[in-house]
């Protein structure tokens, strides 16, 4: 049973048998990701670790869109939201993304973050239309690996 459509898009968890079809997406969607980010190991650390907050969108029989979340008891994060370049702009990410928010909230979560490349302007106007502002911060990191 499907857990959210909308405009012809099936919103469901992930499935081990969607793996295939999550990673030529995502290659297709993130050409530029470095090696740490290749999609077999997201997806089983993601299987792991809140699996429930790892959701496909589907249209036509295929797997067209993703979203990921996390959340850690203070802040939400959202992680691997894909639409195929070739689905854009029929509400796919923006419902993928309503659907993350939805269940975030579901588990009092009172604050979401992500991070986008500070060269994806486009991105970025698409997250600002969903009302998520340019927070000034330093964004840091280290690798455990």
């Amino acid at each position: 049973m499907p857990e959210h459509e909308a405009n012809h898009l099936l919103i469901r968890r992930f499935a081990e048998d969607d793996t295939a079809e999550v990673t030529s997406l995502w290659l297709r969607v993130f050409p530029d990701d470095p090696p740490w980010n290749a999609p077999g190991e997201i997806i089983r650390q993601k299987r792991q670790i809140q699996p429930d907050l790892f959701w496909v969108g589907v249209s036509e029989l295929r797997i067209v869109a993703t979203v990921m979340a996390g959340y850690d008891g203070n802040r939400g994060w959202i992680y691997h939201l894909a639409v195929a370049p070739e689905q854009r702009r029929r509400g796919f990410g923006r419902a993928m993304m309503a659907h993350a928010e939805e269940r975030l909230r579901s588990l009092s979560c009172p604050k979401v973050n992500l991070q986008i490349r500070s060269s994806n302007v486009s991105v970025a106007r698409f997250y600002q239309a969903l009302d998520y502002a340019i927070e000034e911060r330093v964004s840091m990191g280290k690798r455990l690996d």
